[in-house]
């Protein structure tokens, strides 16, 4: 076992470099994980962009990071549910099991969690972690540690369809093809949406959406997105909307393309964290708006999801970096949106 470790960090806004670092210690109901693949997230792209979002401020050095796959490499002492050469997808988040949200079982909403590449908390752009046993869930041998990296969104994907009551014969809308969309799509499919359109203003992702099985596609800045989901549903509208963009004009787009009666799931966060939207439209339409932060009780339905082929999560991967190349990885990231749907970064 290595002393040292290579860890990618963040020394200012748009500026990447590398520290080393020791290799963790795990403590008695902990796993030591030798990390393989790391997804690039929205929110590192956001902190690597303006250093900050929101109440969270990055204070340099600071490690980015929070979509990890790997394989364990050691156990503390009281660890049951892992072994050493399992390969696992590690939920990032470290809750306090004894709040009022624990105790109810929405742990996502703990005033006190731990999450990964939050500030103060690092992230895991490095080749080990040590993360409590109990979130690190056991891939199956179908299931690569690649996808374990992309089981972080997908159990967003999963929430946000949750939230929004999918089922069996719903039409449905998801506004934004990024990654978060497209896990959405492919959630919405696997727990029975009969029909799921998707749209954006960038014909990449849109391809990208209709390969991985969207009904139809539309794009939003060359068509009437209203008009186009009138002919879709014979006027009906749809059932359900889920906005991954974080956009006014998509928000607004939903309500006027759902039924009355439907659920509208807001997903995206909107860069100045303040939306003006038709209520008076809503309010006649008695939608029901839901939102999602993060997810709860996901992981293991997600992984058997992708084992049992009804998730492509590879598909959604456009591009692959090395740790070394991580600056090139978060540069590309930023400036190609339009071209990159997915990067993650191959740590070993």
């Amino acid at each position: 076992m290595k002393k040292e470790m290579k860890v990618a960090v963040m020394n200012g806004v748009g500026k990447m470099g590398f520290e080393r670092r020791p290799v963790p210690v795990p403590k008695d109901d902990e796993a030591l994980v030798k990390l393989e693949y790391v997804g690039i997230c929205g929110s590192d792209l956001h902190y690597y962009e303006e250093g900050r979002i929101g109440n969270y401020i990055v204070q340099p050095p600071f490690v980015l990071g929070h979509e990890p796959g790997g394989t364990v490499v050691a156990v503390g002492k009281n660890v049951k549910n892992v072994k050493v050469g399992d390969r696992v997808a590690l939920e990032p988040g470290k809750t306090c099991g004894h709040c009022e949200f624990c105790k109810q079982g929405k742990y996502n909403l703990c005033l006190d969690v731990v999450f990964f590449a939050t500030p103060p908390v690092d992230g895991v752009f490095c080749e080990y972690v040590a993360h409590e046993a109990a979130l690190c869930f056991k891939l199956p041998d179908t299931v690569s540690t690649m996808e374990g990296a992309l089981i972080e969104p997908l159990a967003v994907g999963f929430h946000a369809a949750m939230q929004g009551g999918a089922k069996f014969g719903q039409k449905a809308l998801v506004t934004g093809a990024g990654c978060i969309g497209l896990v959405t799509a492919m959630a919405l499919k696997a727990m029975g949406v009969s029909e799921v359109y998707v749209s954006d203003v960038l014909p990449a992702r849109l391809q990208k959406a209709k390969e991985l099985g969207a009904d139809e596609i539309v794009n939003s800045k060359e068509e009437d997105l209203q008009k186009r989901i009138a002919e879709l549903t014979g006027g009906q509208g749809v059932d359900l909307a889920v906005d991954t963009s974080g956009s006014e004009i998509a928000v607004n787009g939903a309500i006027e393309c759902v039924k009355k009666g439907a659920n509208i799931v807001l997903v995206g966060y909107s860069r100045s964290g303040m939306m003006n939207l038709a209520i008076s439209r809503a309010l006649d339409k008695e939608v029901t708006f839901k939102t999602v932060f993060r997810y709860r009780h996901v992981y293991p339905l997600a992984i058997q999801a992708v084992a049992e082929g009804k998730i492509n999560l590879k598909g959604i991967v456009s591009d692959v970096f090395e740790l070394d190349d991580v600056q090139t990885a978060m540069d590309r990231s930023v400036q190609e949106k339009a071209k990159i749907v997915k990067a993650v970064v191959h740590i070993g």
